[in-house]
């Protein structure tokens, strides 16, 4: 069925027409007239609606418990997602995303990624948790001039560390918390020279190890090194992955639990973040590398509804007590965003930052 245009539409832009563009009336048939006053209706109601309305991903953040670090699913007395960009209060944000979690003292720390919609920068949230599955929002911890996201922090000797992914300064870098949780300063540059993308650190047997990624995601590189602050040396079987989507992008915490290795891993093929996968490392030295894929995979995908709808792409889990596992995990719907409500949003906060 044809699209009517309604014809005071028509006699609006018709006239608007008539002061940019001067057609040839007396041989312009009342037809072709029509006809191309109704293709500049239809332009022009694109370029409003591109400028007003616009397709968004909308990251959140929940919590998964199970019996295994493989074996993971939402709790039915909790409401995910336990943190959205809502819950972020002192930057106007697009999205949270990317979440690692500590726990201290029986206090719960989790780091995440928050798109800061005035600059469109990713920045490092905070916050915290008295039992693992309530949330209080507590601030921006750490922000640089590029691009930050993919908090991975881990503990060392009582010290906190942290490697957030910083692919637009072609380098991983390590923090060290000077006053944890919210204090962090720059330590050292583990490697350099290429865009590395979540990267992901893990000890073991007395040697330090770090999966790594280019920004397209199809090829897993891993690193080594004696010491944290040593010499990093690329493994003799780098890339271990070339040319595939399914299963080279990192996508969490390697887990080391009874002397047995896993790594979590973004399935990007078709579109990003779509699901997650997991693979039991069989034989890791410096000079061989062999891995086997968990059977029951992927280990978090998409929902189908609300705030995971459309995927899942990292996931970090911890051991608690009693033998039990939880993890913080990500996921998102696509939505559709009104500029001016927006705009709106972001000048009120702005204000608001000013008066602090």
């Amino acid at each position: 069925m044809g699209i009517t245009v309604p014809a005071i539409h028509l006699l609006k832009l018709d006239k608007h027409m008539n002061r940019i563009y001067e057609p040839n009336h007396n041989k312009m048939q009342k037809s072709n007239r029509r006809d191309l006053l109704e293709r500049r209706y239809f332009s022009l109601l694109k370029r409003i609606a591109r400028t007003f309305v616009r397709r968004r991903s909308q990251w959140s953040i929940g919590i998964y418990t199970g019996k295994s670090h493989l074996s993971l699913f939402p709790p039915d007395n909790l409401n995910n997602p336990v943190l959205t960009a809502k819950d972020v209060t002192d930057v106007p944000a697009h999205f949270v995303a990317d979440p690692f979690m500590i726990c201290e003292n029986g206090t719960w720390y989790m780091f995440f990624e928050v798109l800061n919609a005035l600059t469109l920068k990713g920045e490092i949230g905070l916050a915290t948790s008295d039992d693992g599955f309530n949330w209080n929002y507590q601030a921006i911890i750490l922000d640089e001039p590029f691009h930050l996201s993919y908090p991975y922090v881990f503990k060392v000797d009582d010290e906190y560390y942290m490697i957030p992914e910083s692919y637009e300064a072609n380098a991983i870098r390590l923090y060290k918390a000077v006053d944890f949780p919210r204090k962090w300063h720059f330590v050292k540059t583990l490697l350099d020279g290429s865009d590395y993308v979540d990267n992901s650190i893990f000890n073991f047997h007395d040697k330090w190890w770090i999966f790594t990624t280019s920004p397209k995601g199809n090829v897993l590189d891993l690193y080594y090194a004696d010491d944290l602050m040593g010499n990093w040396i690329k493994h003799p079987q780098s890339p271990l992955i070339n040319g595939n989507f399914n299963i080279s992008r990192p996508g969490g915490r390697v887990v080391v639990s009874d002397e047995k290795i896993f790594r979590y891993t973004q399935d990007v093929d078709g579109f990003y973040g779509n699901q997650v996968r997991a693979f039991e490392i069989t034989n890791l030295t410096t000079t061989n590398y062999e891995e086997k894929q968990i059977v029951d995979n992927p280990i978090i995908k998409a929902s189908g509804y609300g705030w995971n709808k459309t995927g899942m792409h990292t996931i970090d889990p911890h051991q608690l007590d009693d033998g039990k596992w939880i993890a913080c995990v990500d996921g998102y719907q696509i939505i559709f965003v009104f500029g001016m409500e927006h705009q709106k949003q972001i000048k009120i906060m702005t204000k608001a930052n000013a008066t602090k």
